[in-house]
């Protein structure tokens, strides 16, 4: 058993003026830069043992930088869904979330011990049956080759859309 780090998609859906954001801390069934191929179901038992407040949001896996907290994991087909908030009140809370409105930081990376592993020789991969998840990190330069943002949402992005829709509504 090994203390590891996995950089592995993040796909942001939104990042909202109180910091919180939602996102793929995880994906299910691809090879990571590490080797490494995270198994469905591999995050259950730490996910039932720990709550995701727990669970530490640092920068850049420097722990002595937390920056949020973590509200909720959930695994789905895709992955392990992650939702979480930022503490703007510290500094560095404010950077990510000026950096991450902006699209230039746009990874996830776990920090995980690893409980349970098998290695597949015909993927040349180490597959992750059951870790349990310590970390969440942002990051600049994720593993995981699919680690990008794919969508943020300003502040001034949904208050257009509300004045759209309201406008929309008065016209009929």
């Amino acid at each position: 058993m090994s203390n590891t780090l996995a950089a592995v998609e993040l796909d942001v859906k939104s990042v909202q003026e109180d910091g919180t954001f939602s996102g793929y801390a995880a994906v299910f069934g691809t090879k990571d830069q590490g080797g490494d191929i995270i198994r469905k179901g591999a995050f259950s038992a730490s996910l039932a043992a720990v709550p995701a407040a727990r669970v530490k949001m640092l920068w850049q896996h420097d722990r002595d930088e937390p920056i949020g907290v973590w509200t909720k994991f959930q695994e789905d087909d895709h992955g392990l869904k992650a939702e979480g908030r930022l503490i703007l009140e510290t500094a560095r809370g404010r950077e990510a979330h000026a950096l991450m409105k902006a699209g230039a930081l746009d990874g996830l990376s776990i920090g995980y011990r690893t409980v349970r592993s098998s290695q597949d020789s015909a993927k040349s991969a180490r597959i992750l049956e059951e870790v349990a998840l310590k970390e969440v990190s942002l990051v600049t330069f994720p593993m995981h080759a699919d680690a990008t943002v794919s969508n943020v949402k300003s502040n001034d992005e949904t208050i257009a859309a509300i004045r759209a829709a309201t406008q929309a509504i008065k016209e009929i």
